[in-house]
């Protein structure tokens, strides 16, 4: 049994570790996919105090190879249970249990779909909830961004680095992110933007992407544009499905305050996945040092 076990990965939960590691306790961090969460797939964090630019990706691997020199165990796999046993808890990764004295949930939040007809078909075909995973795909072509917050305004400014020509899509009037991602997209020859249209229909030839039907929100007109990608960036969705059972959530979402304490004594929870106003990357590593500490102090107090 280990002093704590971290579910998830991201920034919130890998900074728990770093702070429950450096505090003398025993840590396993649980990973379904890969360490860094979304923002390793940000092309660039330029809202960090001190750094001011760095790589998503580059962002990640600093902090995973931080926890693992301070001795926190990477465990990549699923963690689908957290049962209570005695003297702490036993937490289910791929069909094995695994015991800890306290837990922290850092699941974070996942992309969410359009909800158009087809669109699961041409995922990898022309849909896409990641530009920096699949923009290369896209060099030279016509692609269209939907969203209206930071991660919309970022794609489609990283997209428009290589591709001939970026469409930015925007349900409301104005953008939901930094004024200073605004002002950048709007400089940008082959950026344009459409606010108040929406994603009505996917089009498709031979299996993959071919145009999309666009609707104007105050005319009520459609139109079709030819393009050979779609970029989704509308949201996030919460993985706190596998352990409603164990403590409360609002909305998916875990219902705990600032102090990151779940209403289950010994569970903790940290990042996107939680009830806030603002979820960004300083945000989720707040949550992960209160969490963290939170945790070792619990630990301590069953001594």
């Amino acid at each position: 049994m280990v002093d704590i076990i971290v579910i998830g990965g991201g920034p919130a939960g890998l900074t728990a570790a770093l702070y429950a590691a450096r505090a003398g306790k025993t840590v396993q961090v649980i990973e379904r996919e890969a360490t860094g969460g979304q923002i390793a797939l940000s092309p660039l964090v330029e809202n960090y105090p001190a750094i001011p630019a760095m790589a998503g990706a580059d962002f990640a691997f600093q902090l995973t190879e931080q926890v693992e020199k301070l001795g926190v165990e990477i465990i990549y796999g699923e963690a689908t249970a957290v049962e209570p046993v005695l003297m702490g808890f036993a937490v289910t990764v791929d069909g094995e249990a695994k015991a800890a004295r306290a837990v922290v949930l850092a699941t974070g939040a996942a992309h969410r779909h359009l909800g158009l007809e087809g669109e699961e078909d041409l995922v990898g075909m022309g849909v896409s909830y990641c530009a920096v995973c699949d923009g290369a795909f896209f060099s030279g072509r016509d692609v269209a961004v939907v969203g209206g917050g930071d991660t919309a305004l970022q794609d489609a400014l990283f997209l428009a680095n290589s591709c001939h020509h970026v469409t930015l899509i925007h349900r409301r009037d104005e953008f939901r992110g930094e004024q200073r991602l605004v002002e950048q997209v709007e400089k940008r020859e082959n950026i344009s933007i459409l606010y108040s249209h929406i994603v009505e229909e996917l089009r498709s030839e031979n299996g993959e992407l071919s145009a999309i039907v666009v609707k104007d929100l105050k005319s009520g007109e459609s139109k079709t544009m030819a393009l050979a990608g779609l970029f989704a960036a509308v949201g996030q969705a919460p993985q706190s499905a596998p352990f409603a059972q164990l403590v409360a959530t609002q909305g998916g979402y875990y219902d705990a305050g600032e102090d990151c304490c779940s209403n289950a004594e010994g569970v903790f929870v940290a990042g996107d996945g939680r009830v806030k106003t603002v979820r960004q990357l300083t945000t989720a590593v707040g949550d992960g040092a209160v969490a963290g500490l939170a945790a070792c102090k619990y630990v301590d107090s069953l001594s």
